[in-house]
């Protein structure tokens, strides 16, 4: 499949029962809702490819892991609907990964930020670089992390995930991350979180696929109702997010980086 570096992409390689899905977009790796589906539809489908065993996530770059939602899309959502349909990316997304059979392992190279976050929490294993700090920035710009909050709040329990939610403008580190349970691993060096996902995938690529699909089905247990629930969480951002606060908020911030 083709890299379009231009306006991003979704990239899927599998080698020797292990399957590689890479997102990429130019804007740090944000994500419009075209790269939303396109990946929810390749976890989707890896999930059911009898040649995979394991399944690994990560992204293109040595900078940002995911920016989160794209701003620019957010921009041009018009009414209650879009809003819905936009945030609804996000839901379909994790609940693909949710109710995907195989074992997910995430490579997090770098920042997350908002939808970044949930994606990361999302992971059924992630290990990340030291450096690839955190922050939910919704509360700014006048949404909320609604959307991604319960697949960040099942990692790291009410407390962290409210923490993060409250203070939208401040970073965690990864040691924070790690110590409370969102990062599995942590590792100083590119080649070190490198030589630990390879290790892991290919003793999983080897593991028993209906004991990891077993293993899959009770670590996510008590997920079932989140195909209503993570909807219903769609339609409050897809809502709050015609809001001039909002509007204001992202315009100013847009002006920032520009």
């Amino acid at each position: 499949m083709a890299k379009d570096m231009t306006n991003g992409y979704v990239n899927t390689e599998t080698h020797n029962g292990i399957t590689t899905i890479e997102f990429f977009h130019p804007q740090s790796n944000s994500l419009p809702y075209r790269l939303l589906e396109d990946l929810a539809n390749e976890v989707h489908a890896v999930g059911t490819d009898k040649e995979t065993k394991v399944i690994i996530i990560r992204s293109y770059g040595d900078k940002a892991f995911c920016a989160g939602a794209s701003f620019d899309e957010l921009t041009q959502i018009e009414n209650e609907k879009k809003g819905f349909h936009f945030f609804s990316g996000f839901a379909n997304v994790i609940n693909a990964m949710r109710k995907c059979p195989k074992l997910i392992i995430g490579r997090i190279h770098g920042k997350c930020v908002g939808g970044g976050v949930g994606l990361a929490a999302a992971m059924d294993y992630a290990i990340a670089l030291e450096g690839a700090e955190i922050k939910l920035s919704e509360l700014a710009i006048g949404i909320g992390p609604f959307v991604v909050g319960p697949a960040i709040q099942r990692k790291l329990g009410l407390s962290a995930f409210s923490q993060l939610a409250i203070d939208a403008g401040m970073w965690r580190n990864g040691d924070w991350a790690r110590r409370k349970g969102l990062y599995a691993e942590l590792h100083p060096s590119l080649e070190s979180m490198d030589e630990s996902i390879s290790r892991l995938s290919n003793q999983l690529a080897k593991s028993s696929p209906e004991a990891m699909s077993a293993l899959k089905k009770t670590l996510w247990q008590g997920t079932e109702d989140w195909d209503d629930l993570l909807s219903n969480r769609a339609e409050i951002s897809g809502r709050l997010v015609l809001s001039n606060f909002t509007r204001e908020a992202i315009s100013k911030f847009k002006n920032k980086v520009s």
